[in-house]
């Protein structure tokens, strides 16, 4: 799939993402972390957020590095401080990310009314291929073990999905309140 100046291939935004895009206030200002290239940043642009996209790697976001609303910040989020001290965010979207040391960080980076949407590998992913290191999988029912803790959950699932390719995930939609 080809982005707005069709110079980089990048997927669709995930399912879990696009079901609950409509939740995100209006407008309202999306981290998207560990971005990749930048499918969901694109995907947030589009419906009209002004979105922070973060990576260790930004160079795959340089096709749309240009677009108003896109502020491109390239960190390494797991031997660096965290980039977003004193910032807050209307909805912070995580997909095919792990690293927990980060989950308080995240938390007190979402706004008031705001809204997590976070999809990753789990546990069981070995059968299907990469990630297998059980420090980028989690286990069973780990983001609900207190890790979300002061957050609403909307919908969880942990599950084997067979598209985009099979996998086994975990992936969570919580909000936190005023």
């Amino acid at each position: 799939m080809s982005t707005a100046s069709g110079k980089h291939r990048r997927g669709p935004p995930s399912a879990w993402v696009k079901r609950f895009a409509e939740r995100i206030t209006p407008g309202g200002n999306v981290l998207d972390l560990a971005c990749g290239s930048g499918r969901h940043s694109l995907y947030m642009l589009e419906r009209g957020h002004a979105v922070t996209a973060c990576d260790i790697d930004i160079s795959g976001l340089s096709d749309i590095k240009e677009m108003p609303g896109l502020e491109l910040v390239e960190a390494d989020l797991e031997d660096a401080p965290w980039p977003f001290a004193k910032r807050q965010f209307s909805a912070i979207i995580v997909t095919n990310y792990l690293h927990r040391p980060l989950f308080p960080d995240v938390l007190t980076a979402l706004a008031p009314e705001g809204l997590l949407i976070y999809e990753t590998f789990a546990a069981g992913n070995e059968a299907f291929g990469r990630p297998r290191n059980p420090d980028h999988l989690l286990q069973r029912g780990e983001l609900l073990s207190g890790i979300l803790d002061g957050l609403t959950i909307i919908a969880y699932e942990d599950l084997v999905i067979t598209a985009p390719q099979p996998a086994a995930v975990q992936r969570v939609c919580a909000h936190r309140e005023e």
